[in-house]
């Protein structure tokens, strides 16, 4: 058996029409990456890519009417925003499994690893989330993610409660309960990222301390710990939101957040939070700090 590829670039704003339209015509596999082939692990808060363009790969049985796909991708995004449209035929071969073997365990700081559900744990004595990788949702992979689980890793967090805004996979939230949260709250106004999170939190056997929310909810819990990996227009725009939700004294991390975007990002919490020295990995930035007492 053999199988269709199409591969093509779109602008990052179309690809929330893209991909229903190719899991209609009959995509058993699509994969979002930025133009320089990195996958686009973890997303602002509700949409997909980091990037101005994208470049979007759909695998198809080896039949496929490829120019019928093409062409109801055209009429739903109109002519001229697709670019660089490739076809290639390829051979059989077990494509979940090649796909996920490309992923492999992760360590971050010193007690906690991602591990994938396809390898054993490398150290069984350490703190292992089992996740698998999965369209737009984090993994671990990306500078922001691992920014923040490697200061989850640093934390004491026993009897916290923790609100991971923005949580995609809950990937964070996950790693703060087996890191000895008391309960972890995760808010995202994508219901696929609040299936996923439910999901991968039963995986792990915490799902009984998570709790789920739309982003829109008014009321959400305030926390003593608080992790936002979202892009730093969004970081500020909720600046007076998510403010509100951390207890005086209590931590917060930032990121998201592009290196020549941390003085702004700074700013607009600098009557709330008192922030820690940034750290940096590959061009992003995490803003740790503490609520100030008295800031409510």
């Amino acid at each position: 058996m053999q199988h269709r590829q199409i591969r093509c670039t779109l602008p990052a704003q179309a690809c929330a029409f893209v991909e229903p339209v190719l899991l209609n015509q009959g995509a058993y596999a699509v994969t979002l990456q930025d133009p320089g082939g990195e996958p686009i692990l973890e997303p602002d808060l509700g949409t997909n890519p980091l990037w101005d363009t994208v470049v979007v790969m759909a695998l198809f049985d080896g039949d496929a009417n490829v120019s019928h796909i093409r062409s109801r991708l055209e009429e739903t995004l109109g002519d001229g925003i697709i670019r660089d449209w490739r076809e290639e035929t390829i051979p059989d071969q077990d494509w979940e499994r090649a796909w996920m073997d490309a992923f492999e365990p992760m360590r971050f700081g010193k007690r906690l690893w991602v591990c994938p559900s396809t390898h054993s744990p490398p150290d069984p004595k350490a703190i292992t989330i089992r996740l698998d990788p999965g369209l737009a949702f984090g993994t671990g992979s990306h500078p922001t993610t691992s920014l923040c689980l490697s200061w989850l890793d640093r934390q004491q967090l026993e009897g916290a409660r923790v609100l991971d805004y923005g949580c995609g996979s809950g990937i964070l939230a996950i790693g703060a309960l087996l890191l000895g949260a008391a309960q972890a709250h995760g808010v995202d106004n994508d219901r696929q990222a609040l299936l996923a999170s439910r999901d991968n939190a039963q995986r792990n056997g915490v799902s009984a301390r998570l709790f789920l929310h739309g982003a829109e909810e008014p009321a959400l819990p305030v926390a003593e710990v608080l992790v936002a990996n979202i892009l730093s227009g969004t970081l500020i725009e909720l600046a007076p939101r998510l403010t509100a939700l951390i207890r005086p004294g209590g931590r917060v991390a930032l990121s998201g957040i592009l290196e020549q975007q941390t003085g702004a990002v700074t700013a607009a919490y600098a009557d709330h939070v008192d922030f820690d020295r940034p750290r940096f990995k590959d061009g992003w930035t995490l803003l740790p700090g503490v609520r100030r007492s008295g800031a409510m």
